[in-house]
């Protein structure tokens, strides 16, 4: 069973329904045992870092999630998910702290591009060879974006998937068991179907 944590700012219900849709259980769930015992976790989220962070704190759920991220099983974070497992965002023009599971800084998009900000809507992504999550795809597929801030990671050798938008970015890592995208798979069509199917292939169960 896949566990996808309820802390209050997630696109839970799409994510819950992909997962089922390739033939895997999951469980939208705050449950702490629950979340403990599943065999893979999904942290998925949308809306403001500080606002997430926040709701993590209040619920309860800052440690449980570090300490699923670190267990050595299959972990995945979609989205504001993802940026939540750095260490610091720089949303509201201050740095807010994040979860600190990985290194690197959370940027806003520059407003001096003339890009619309956020970003919403498909967009290419270049895949490093042998990713776990882009297996068997295009090393250029398209993904869809929803987001104003992208992550630049202190360690690069754990990006799996860098994407354009004015400045290029680190749309995916991959660091032992913990991966993280920032685009929505679950709205990304077969590509996204085929991520998650990957990724749900490590949890040994369907």
């Amino acid at each position: 069973m896949i566990a996808i944590i309820d802390y209050g700012a997630g696109n839970l219900g799409s994510v819950e329904k992909a997962f089922k849709f390739i033939g895997y259980k999951a469980m939208v769930s705050a449950d702490r045992e629950f979340i403990l015992n599943a065999d893979g976790v999904v942290l998925p989220g949308v809306g403001a870092f500080a606002d997430a962070m926040n709701s993590l704190e209040s619920c309860g759920m800052v440690e449980l999630v570090k300490e699923c991220a670190l267990s050595g099983k299959p972990f995945l974070g979609i989205c504001l998910g993802m940026q939540l497992l750095f260490e610091y965002s720089s949303e509201g023009g201050c740095r807010v702290p994040g979860l600190g599971v990985l290194g690197g800084e959370i940027k806003r998009f520059p407003a001096c591009l003339g890009l619309k900000v956020p970003q919403v809507g498909w967009n290419r992504l270049k895949t490093r060879e042998n990713s776990i999550l882009f297996k068997g795809m295009s090393r250029e597929p398209y993904v869809y974006f929803v987001h104003s801030y992208y992550l630049d990671a202190s360690d690069k050798s754990i990006v799996s998937a860098t994407a354009g938008y004015g400045v290029e970015f680190d749309a995916a890592v991959e660091s032992g068991s913990i991966f993280a995208v920032q685009f929505h798979p679950e709205k990304s069509g077969d590509v996204g179907l085929g991520i998650l199917k990957n990724w749900a292939s490590l949890t040994g169960r369907e």
